[in-house]
């Protein structure tokens, strides 16, 4: 923001010089970007943040430098004359599209004189950058500058009908804007129209077609609030920027609208000459909501760790033009914030404005703010083991976009069946859908680093996906994403393991129950699913080979997801003491012949169960077959059962027991026989 030190006196005296009055600006929020002189005016480029809208205009930061100094604020009060003519006998303005312009209002001024502006306001545009144009367009420009509120000017003769339609644009609708390019709209815009055609993109650029120029005798003022997400989605997916729509995407003081177009009308009417119809095309005011915020002076000293003076602070929030109501006296008060500070929402947001216009250089280096030492939470000690785990299986964490493009992969999605949420204007280029998944983002990655030539790259990733509901926003669930070689038994284990040092060793026994899963994504037989009572935590698979051959992947690779949210619901955060068993571990291995449908996971647990508590382990060691010996549809598997007592030695004859009814348990559940 451009700031005219002689353009600034206006409305403010000033005792200081502009390199102090920059200095303690720049200490209350508005940074100091530079100082420059122009026509031997000094003109300082102060950044404003995006929260402080209300000081995208002279009388803003005037504002600022009057609470500072303890200066009057002078804000000019229009003194417009007026024809008989009421405004609505010449001009109707509808309003079709509320959700992105909840306000619209249109003056009239008739026998203007469209030329050059006077030379004092040429000079205070010029020396803030702003190109003069003519006194019609050069007076929307100097009360934008003025106050922020940004206003348009139409040649009233080309607007067709003699009314206004504020409407959403059509789908490809075309639009020709002043710059002379023409943009092709969608039902997202909003525009303003006359009874046949688009002649401006609201809250953005007027059109070509209404513009006025020498030749405008005519002239409609539009002072209108538009809607910031309306103007943002515009103003990105044409790349159209301007003043206004820089404005309206930070909010307006939709209170001071009148004023605006009341300043405006008269200084066209001191530089153009005409006459202004009475009164104002108004499509409703809307309610200003005025919700009371209580401030304790106590929460003040516990914040700031400094007494301000209770009347000092109450003063400082007077002056910054809240309305407040209490007695110095009274240990709280009721503050009411002004139209034009949007960002005041809060207890802590009046202190802030307390403690930069007091100063904070008045808060010293050992002021005594009561702090209280912070804990992990329970997350985040969940999130460390996490990563150690992933980390020491030979992964390299990566973090990726929200959103990605529609693609082969964009339709992995194990969690819903739902369609993805889209965005209207892509963030980034090719990308609008929000991921259901990582995979689909951690397979990008695995493909930027094999164009980089790291072929072997295994990659994870801890981030939200975004699951689409019936309605309402989408439910976001935080999960683990990784993409690995092609061997999925490395991805089970680092789950199995993050699962064993999360929820404990019994966890995967007691709670977990596997399943095979099917889906067109995954290589037939590779997708396996963790359960805990029928929802799934987590599952791994293998891509199939048309997706590896589609995304030209240099080999096979093997994928999985593990919901943590729920793993942080089934965590073990403190963990238990177990104690040491002396005694020693028998080993011991059985061979069994089983039908091809068995699965591990009933083998596990049937044997657990038989064998009782002695038998601390049941491994996994291998599965082969041979058709030739055991028949068709029936398979070998190799595992090992450890055991141990914890008071005793375990003897020969107690591990043949617990053997035994481990056997005759197969043998009557899965009708097995033990290969010798």
């Amino acid at each position: 923001m451009l700031v005219s030190w002689e353009w600034l006196s206006d409305y403010v005296d000033i005792d200081v010089s502009h390199e102090d009055m920059a200095t303690r600006w720049a200490l209350t929020g508005l940074n100091h970007e530079s100082t420059a002189i122009v026509d031997g005016v000094p003109v300082i480029d102060l950044e404003i943040t995006s929260n402080r809208g209300d000081c995208l205009g002279h009388i803003g930061i005037a504002r600022e430098a009057s609470v500072l100094q303890k200066k009057e604020l002078r804000i000019p009060a229009p003194q417009l004359k007026t024809s008989d003519e009421p405004t609505s006998k010449a001009l109707a303005i509808e309003n079709q599209f509320e959700e992105a312009c909840p306000r619209y209002t249109g003056r009239l001024i008739r026998g203007v004189k469209v030329g050059p502006s006077p030379a004092w306001l040429q000079k205070r545009l010029i020396a803030i950058g702003v190109k003069p144009i003519n006194n019609v367009v050069d007076a929307t420009n100097y009360v934008m500058f003025e106050c922020g509120q940004p206003l348009h000017a139409f040649d009233f003769a080309n607007i067709r009908g003699g009314r206004i339609i504020v409407r959403p644009a059509r789908d490809k609708e075309t639009f020709v804007a002043i710059d002379h390019r023409t943009y092709q709209l969608d039902s997202q815009m909003v525009v303003i129209a006359d009874a046949e055609r688009a002649v401006a993109l609201g809250g953005v650029m007027g059109g070509v077609e209404s513009e006025v120029s020498d030749s405008t005798v005519d002239v409609l003022l539009e002072a209108a609030e538009f809607m910031p997400l309306s103007i943002r989605r515009t103003a990105r997916k044409l790349k159209l920027h301007s003043p206004s729509s820089y404005r309206y995407e930070r909010r307006i003081d939709h209170a001071n609208m009148d004023w605006a177009s009341r300043r405006c009308c008269e200084l066209i009417l001191q530089t153009a000459g005409g006459q202004l119809l009475a009164g104002s095309v108004d499509t409703g005011e809307r309610p200003i909501d005025q919700t009371p915020i209580v401030l304790r002076e106590s929460k003040i000293v516990s914040v700031l760790g400094i007494n301000v003076p209770w009347e000092r602070s109450l003063e400082i929030l007077v002056h910054l033009g809240c309305k407040v109501s209490g007695e110095p006296s009274e240990a709280d008060a009721r503050v009411v914030p002004p139209s034009y500070r949007l960002d005041l929402t809060r207890e802590i947001d009046l202190i802030e404005e307390i403690a930069r216009i007091h100063g904070y250089e008045q808060i010293p280096e050992d002021a005594a703010v009561p702090l209280v030492s912070s804990a992990k939470r329970p997350k985040d000690i969940v999130m460390d083991t996490v990563r150690r785990v992933v980390c020491a299986a030979g992964y390299d964490e990566t973090m990726t976009p929200s959103l990605i493009g529609k693609s082969q992969v964009s339709a992995i999605s194990p969690w819903t069946a739902e369609e993805p949420m889209t965005t209207l204007i892509p963030l980034l280029e090719g990308a609008n859908q929000l991921r259901r998944s990582l995979i689909p983002s951690l397979i990008a990655a695995r493909l930027y680093n094999q164009s980089q030539t790291n072929r072997d790259s295994q990659l994870f990733e801890t981030a939200n996906v975004y699951l689409p509901r019936t309605t309402g926003l989408p439910g976001q669930q935080f999960n683990l994403g990784v993409i690995g070689l092609a061997d999925i038994r490395r991805v089970a284990g680092t789950f199995e393991e993050i699962l064993h040092r999360v929820c404990g060793p019994d966890f995967i026994q007691t709670k977990l129950t596997k399943t095979l899963v099917s889906w067109n994504y995954l290589a037939p037989l590779s997708g396996i699913a963790w359960q805990i009572d029928g929802e799934t935590i987590a599952w791994i698979g293998q891509l199939n080979r048309a997706i590896v051959d589609s995304m030209k992947l240099d080999c096979a690779a093997a994928v999985g997801e593990m919901n943590l949210d729920m793993l942080l619901e089934h965590a073990r955060l403190v963990p238990q003491l177990q104690p040491i068993v002396p005694f020693p571990t028998i080993e011991r291995d059985l061979n069994l012949i089983l039908g091809e449908a068995t699965q591990w996971q009933s083998i596990s647990a049937t044997i657990q169960k038989a064998a009782g508590p002695l038998c601390i382990h049941v491994l996994f060691r291998e599965i082969y077959r041979d058709t030739k010996k055991d028949g068709d549809g029936k398979k070998r598997v190799l595992l090992s059962m450890h055991l141990r007592s914890p008071t005793e030695t375990l003897t020969s004859e107690q591990a043949d027991t617990v053997m035994q009814n481990a056997l005759a348990a197969c043998k009557s559940e899965f009708q097995a026989t033990i290969l010798q």
